[in-house]
């Protein structure tokens, strides 16, 4: 067994090589923390604020946007789940696409994704901290952000069992607050809650129709729904943590379906159906206005908590995911050899660091440089998830066709439909590319991503030509 091909049962010693003496990273998590994980994953800040945009610029047929994203975003996540599960790996994608495309690619794609998380972090605590100086107006920024990073990067070092308690604290009251959003909803379009009447389909058809603002807010629509669903990655990453990481990450991505369909596109329903889409209230925050339709008391106040939440768990895992992608990285000999290092409980205490620190310098310069240096750094990553979800299907393409020739015990999942589907949404990802060049703003960001891109997978090539001894996949495990 190589050292990220996994089996579902925890080894009873760490297999030598994974790290100093022998050490690797921990089996520390358990099944009720990968599948919480999985299911709050998919409910971020994103989705509860930035919404909104989606809804002001599409109208009712946002309903359709994050139907049509979210069936990539499934496809994505069958095919991610499918390598995972065959072979669990810390570095995921990265691991995948590097045994399947060359080192080049798993440079790229995780060096990539690192810089994500990392201006993620940065972007996720300074909204975190402005929700706490607008209740505690005596505050400082500085000292929340501080507060935030020192708490969460501590968590991190101590084991990876923190890690996943925080999560599955996070993710549960996610979920019970969406659960929750939605059953006020239905009651409310049934008009059976005290105050409310059945609003029918006066505002899905009543305000410009269905497509109001036409195919082009339907395209703005699709954009802003597209960016609404990261974090997905994150179980994939924790699998290879896991106590069963093979039969954990199949379960995860099986029901990925539902909790898209649910969380996403059922709730978009619940707010174009109870309240017109062109109110200013929906704008500001489209989950807070459909609560102070239905009467509940406070209701700003009541979503900034469930946000405040959402970003303070993003905070919490894109650490985690960094320092997993860094480390992973780091083993395959494709970044800095410092970080190649494990505490006894199978942490990489320099890499969740390293992350950390990355992160609150990004912080510093959103204060001290927000339309400047930050502004470049958003940029760089506005368009990195497409890039990763590229990856993610090229990789999924040439493994699958290697592991029905080699090893088809290993396809656990499957991919529905191979190859067609995943020709769609190699199709489907390119589509989006493409529409981004007809905003200035995801123009823009489209430029900065395909030169970061470009730059990293030159580096990545650089660096394998200079290394012939390196075939694909070496250092991530022997290839089958």
């Amino acid at each position: 067994m190589t050292r990220t091909e996994t089996s579902d049962a925890p080894p009873p010693s760490p297999p030598a090589g994974d790290g100093p003496s022998g050490r690797s990273l921990s089996h520390g998590l358990k099944q009720r923390h990968l599948s919480m994980i999985a299911l709050g994953g998919v409910i971020g800040a994103g989705l509860f604020v930035g919404s909104g945009t989606g809804i002001a610029a599409a109208g009712p047929s946002i309903v359709l946007a994050y139907a049509a994203s979210g069936a990539l975003v499934m496809l994505v996540m069958r095919m991610l789940g499918e390598m995972s599960a065959a072979r669990p790996a810390s570095g995921s994608f990265s691991v995948h696409a590097e045994r399947a495309l060359g080192p080049w690619a798993g440079f790229a794609s995780g060096w990539i994704y690192w810089t994500l998380l990392c201006v993620a972090i940065a972007t996720e605590a300074t909204a975190a901290a402005n929700i706490m100086t607008g209740w505690l107006p005596a505050t400082s920024s500085w000292m929340w952000v501080a507060l935030f990073m020192v708490v969460f990067c501590g968590s991190n070092l101590a084991a990876v069992r923190n890690f996943g308690e925080y999560e599955f604290w996070f993710a549960l009251l996610k979920v019970l607050a969406i659960l929750a959003f939605l059953a006020l909803g239905i009651l409310a379009i049934l008009g059976v809650l005290p105050g409310t009447e059945a609003p029918g389909s006066d505002n899905l058809t009543g305000q410009g129709g269905f497509f109001p603002t036409g195919g082009d807010g339907l395209i703005v629509g699709l954009l802003a729904s597209v960016f609404a669903f990261g974090g997905l990655e994150t179980v994939t990453i924790a699998a290879a943590e896991s106590e069963k990481p093979v039969s954990g990450v199949a379960k995860a991505v099986r029901t990925a379906v539902w909790r898209i369909a649910v969380f996403y596109v059922g709730s978009m329903l619940v707010i174009v159906t109870l309240i017109p889409w062109d109110d200013k209230t929906v704008l500001s925050g489209p989950y807070a206005a459909v609560l102070d339709h239905v009467g509940i008391p406070a209701a700003a106040q009541v979503m900034n908590v469930v946000v405040l939440v959402a970003l303070l768990s993003a905070i919490n895992a894109n650490i985690y995911g960094a320092s997993r992608m860094s480390y992973s990285l780091v083993e395959r000999g494709e970044g800095p050899a410092f970080l190649n290092r494990l505490s006894p409980q199978g942490v990489p205490r320099y890499a969740v660091v390293a992350s950390s620190l990355f992160g609150f310098v990004a912080v510093l310069l959103n204060f001290f440089w927000e339309d400047t240096v930050f502004r470049w750094l958003l940029n760089m990553v506005g368009a990195a998830t497409l890039v990763v979800w590229g990856f993610i299907a090229v990789s999924q393409y040439v493994t699958r066709k290697r592991l029905e020739r080699e090893a088809p015990e290993k396809l656990v999942v499957r991919m529905w439909l191979f190859p067609g589907l995943t020709i769609v949404a190699i199709l489907g990802i390119i589509a989006i590319l493409l529409l981004m060049l007809r905003e200035g703003d995801t123009r823009t960001q489209l430029a900065f991503t395909g030169g970061l891109t470009v730059v990293l997978a030159l580096a990545g090539y650089v660096r394998q030509r200079l290394r012939p001894h390196l075939r694909n996949g070496a250092g991530a495990g022997t290839p089958d």
